[in-house]
């Protein structure tokens, strides 16, 4: 019997895959416990238009995210923290500062998880930071760190 999953199956595949299987595990464990439904015309029908549309929502993220990625390299966050003597930096500008800042002097949001810092910039000068908007998209962010004065 052809059975279209609903949801993942160990040793059978994932949501949306077309499994051939034998009747009686089809018919008192798959199709109870819904994690399938009998592969028929209109349930065929159905998982080619649900694929499409997923497929849209996926190309319109894509886009959007290269939009913003666009958009972000023209951007430019300028943060301040505090020098002891000799240059030397009080601290370092996380992740976090650097979200808030992008937030609060461009006024658009990104999230703290999607910046990639290896280790916080300890150091005065023009960064340049990823941010991971997709999975295919990393877009660039221009950070410049400043003395704090006082």
């Amino acid at each position: 019997m052809k059975v279209i999953l609903m949801s993942d199956v160990k040793s059978l595949g994932k949501k949306g895959d077309v499994v051939d299987i034998n009747d009686g595990y089809a018919r008192n464990y798959i199709l109870p416990k819904k994690l399938g439904v009998e592969a028929n015309n209109k349930n065929m029908n159905d998982l080619k238009l649900q694929k499409a549309r997923e497929a849209k929502i996926a190309k319109e993220q894509l886009e959007e995210a290269q939009a913003f990625a666009a958009e972000m390299e023209k951007d430019e966050v300028v943060l301040s923290i505090r020098a002891g003597e000799g240059g030397r930096t009080f601290g370092a500008v996380s992740s976090r500062e650097i979200a808030q800042g992008y937030k609060e002097q461009c006024n658009k949001e990104i999230d703290k998880k999607k910046i990639v810092l290896p280790e916080p910039l300890r150091g005065f000068g023009v960064f340049e930071v990823n941010i991971k908007l997709h999975p295919k998209v990393t877009g660039k962010l221009k950070v410049k760190v400043i003395e704090t004065k006082g």
